[in-house]
């Protein structure tokens, strides 16, 4: 039997890789017709990784026409999630980072050969969006069914907190695998198996309960970093800053030691864990510039036990050891393969930055399965 050519496919927003990554762990058979990034670094790290560079310019100068060329069977998109936040002035549709996501939508409208299958990625927060109300307002009127999904890495057994929204979309000419879902936002990733028979399981729980079946962080360290940063924690502010400009080949583990002045005056604010730990906040995009409210920091002295943060003090704070996690123990919590890096030329603070507006492979890869899966 002649094998079934494979699914052709466009990244909007490709950033760094992760939907290719996703891509390539959900097994399906695709092709990558073209991707498209507007962030110049971003496309280096695409390139680098992938031997093919997006497409850079302003997506809103795409037109129907453009897009027909593809005959993209499925389009793949992680709009900007600025407008959405609960950090940012949730200007929803009326922020011009929407004004690119709004236009690809409306162009599928005027198509000769619009996609059969959409997957969109965002912030916990598109769903109550205007911008979500367009997409499921243009979706309907295409005949696309939808299932929509809150899911976060906890739930598939990675110690990474980073609850994330997810819209799946299918022309009606193709179904989905449990169709009683359809139209629903659901919180668990238990319809993702192929298998209708399923029942419930530990992925409904809480997230306290959660941390029990998920693997400890150490599994997601370079151990070479904790070796050294426990042999030597003293640094300055000054060490810091200018480390944020390091590339690669100049980064050294003393540059992710905590200064004791930032510990000093943002100690009370760390979300601090260990490498036994089963789970770690979100890292966005502004880790390793600030410290509050941008990721965990982990303790690395050997001497200490966990110990709950209001329980410590600044002597005891001062004595654990505390690090910045490194871009490649982001990566890995990311759920990046190991071959996954980054040109020499992109400083510290750059790849903190493109990791914190990237995706987690863990979730989104059977995300993709369900959704290419024919029935």
């Amino acid at each position: 039997m002649e094998a079934q050519a494979p699914w052709r496919v466009l990244e909007f927003y490709s950033g760094i890789g992760g939907m290719r990554y996703s891509l390539a762990s959900s097994g399906v058979r695709v092709e990558v017709v073209e991707a498209f990034d507007i962030n110049d670094v971003a496309n280096d790290v695409y390139e680098r990784n992938f031997g093919h560079r997006p497409c850079q310019g302003n997506i809103q100068t795409l037109t129907a026409s453009d897009l027909d060329k593809y005959k993209a069977h499925a389009w793949l998109l992680s709009p900007p999630c600025q407008p959405y936040t609960r950090q940012g002035l949730q200007k929803h549709s009326a922020d011009a980072r929407a004004f690119s996501f709004i236009k690809i939508l409306n162009l599928m409208q005027n198509m000769n050969f619009p996609p059969q299958m959409l997957f969109v990625e965002n912030v916990v927060g598109f769903e109550v969006s205007d911008t979500h109300d367009q997409l499921i307002e243009v979706l309907s009127s295409l005949n696309f069914n939808t299932q929509e999904f809150i899911l976060s890495p906890l739930q598939f057994g990675v110690p990474y907190s980073r609850p994330r929204y997810f819209c799946l979309a299918k022309h009606e000419s193709m179904c989905f695998h449990n169709p009683s879902v359809n139209n629903k936002l659901l919180r668990t990733p238990t319809c993702l198996t192929l298998n209708s028979s399923t029942t419930q399981n530990s992925y409904e729980q809480n997230e306290d309960v959660l941390e029990v079946v998920c693997k400890p962080i150490r599994d997601f360290l370079e151990i070479h970093i904790m070796d050294t940063v426990d042999q030597d924690c003293s640094a300055t502010t000054s060490d810091f800053e200018k480390a944020g400009g390091c590339t690669p080949s100049e980064t050294g583990s003393h540059d992710y030691i905590v200064p004791l002045s930032l510990i000093e005056r943002w100690g009370n604010a760390m979300d601090i864990v260990y490498p036994e730990s089963k789970r770690c906040c979100c890292f966005t995009k502004s880790y390793y510039r600030y410290v509050k409210g941008t990721g965990s920091l982990l303790a690395t002295s050997k001497d200490h036990k966990p110990v709950p943060k209001e329980n410590l003090e600044f002597s005891s704070l001062n004595e654990l050891g505390l690090r910045f996690f490194s871009p490649r123990e982001v990566a890995n919590l990311h759920s990046f393969p190991s071959s996954f890096c980054f040109p020499d030329h992109i400083s510290l603070r750059q790849q903190y930055a493109m990791l914190g507006n990237s995706l987690s492979v863990a979730v989104v890869a059977p995300l993709l399965h369900y959704l290419f899966a024919e029935i």
